[in-house]
């Protein structure tokens, strides 16, 4: 059973009876229905036309399921005419599927939640472990996703702006968590920038190439995480960088600033920069500058203020970072990071072990813990 194939078949099956009338959930439940059926019949006698076979058994799948639901009788005259199997083209329509699993009605969280189960084929327990949260508050999460789209017509999918924020929130899923989908969230973001011409759908593109630039330098061997100061440069992908400046100067060249082609601006800084210490932090300050403005976000804030620390002195970021509720996630690392550039090792150490409890994932915690050990072991010494 080519478990890969059924995967890449998923979203355009998806697509297809949402297109025919199935309202999202139900159409969901009928994929999964018919991936179940494949598995089951597909060893012993696999078909010719994989996807034609799976939108064929879906639809009967709807097909049951709907009629069986007295509350959905008067749309039977238009779901009774089942279309004739046969072959089905070959397209990708993920990116559609994106734009109708980030419908209005959903928040941002529901939607990359709705859009990892539906699109990604990943299991309610592979999300729930991918967000640290248990699988059951996961499975609620996607549950009221469903009910809020169920019976919704998809004629009127998600704007651009909700497109966006759910690949750059399945990106950073990707990129960080133990979930791969950066590679694919960049693939389905260079589709949008081929058929829409806005300067925050390249702005996104550029920092996702920016960021995974770096990607291979991000572990060590050990799996332990290597902060972007202590990263070989020579392992970063040039070719990656050179292509999301490009795609960035030309973004920004059209004056109407975003805060993605703002994130990306300040990667570039820091891809720009041979060595950290040659890190043009005055002016990555002034885009986090820029960034707050447009979005007011805590997490920038305390981004921005361990920029200051860095250009102006751990002195003036510890100032900033005062500014900042103390219950941000890593604003504790924020703190001890600051503390000891500023000499003051004991109570980095003490915030070390602080943070490193509050880690949003295992390979920070290791860090954050091995960097308390580190300033222990100098103090007691």
């Amino acid at each position: 059973m080519d478990e890969a194939l059924l995967r890449s078949l998923t979203p355009s099956v998806l697509t297809v009876l949402v297109r025919r009338g199935a309202d999202f959930a139900a159409a969901e439940d009928a994929v999964q229905d018919a991936l179940v059926e494949a598995v089951r019949v597909w060893p012993a006698d696999p078909p010719r036309d994989a996807k034609g076979w799976l939108v064929t058994v879906a639809w009967r799948k709807f097909l049951d399921a709907t009629r069986s639901d007295t509350a959905r009788r008067r749309r039977e005259d238009r779901i009774e005419e089942e279309p004739a199997p046969g072959p089905t083209p070959a397209v990708d329509d993920t990116l559609q599927l994106y734009f109708l699993c980030a419908h209005p009605s959903l928040t941002p969280s529901s939607a990359v939640a709705l859009t990892l189960r539906a699109v990604g084929g990943l299991t309610t327990r592979q999300i729930a472990q991918a967000y640290l949260v248990p699988e059951a508050t996961m499975a609620q999460r996607i549950s009221r996703a469903k009910r809020t789209v169920s019976g919704v017509r998809f004629d009127q999918p998600g704007d651009v702006a909700t497109v966006l924020r759910v690949l750059y929130l399945v990106f950073n899923e990707g990129y960080s968590g133990d979930v791969d989908l950066a590679a694919e969230a960049i693939r389905l973001t260079r589709q949008l920038a081929a058929v829409i011409d806005h300067p925050e759908v390249a702005g996104l593109l550029a920092l996702m190439l920016l960021h995974h630039a770096r990607r291979a330098s991000r572990t060590a061997p050990d799996g332990g995480l290597v902060p972007l100061a202590e990263q070989d440069r020579t392992r970063w992908d040039t070719a990656a960088i050179a292509e999301g400046v490009r795609i960035l100067q030309t973004a920004l060249a059209r004056d109407r600033l975003g805060e993605f082609q703002a994130q990306a601006a300040i990667a570039a800084l820091h891809a720009d920069a041979p060595t950290a210490g040659e890190t043009d932090w005055v002016q990555i300050v002034e885009w986090y500058d820029e960034l707050a403005r447009l979005t007011d976000s805590p997490v920038v804030r305390l981004n921005r203020a361990v920029a200051v620390g860095e250009a102006d002195g751990p002195r003036a970021g510890l100032a900033a970072l005062a500014a900042i509720e103390d219950s941000l996630p890593r604003h504790t690392a924020a703190a001890a990071y600051l503390h000891e550039r500023a000499g003051d090792p004991t109570t980095a150490a003490r915030l070390y072990a602080e943070a490193a409890h509050k880690a949003p994932n295992l390979a920070e915690r290791d860090y954050l813990t091995r960097q308390a050990a580190r300033l222990n072991s100098r103090t007691r010494h």
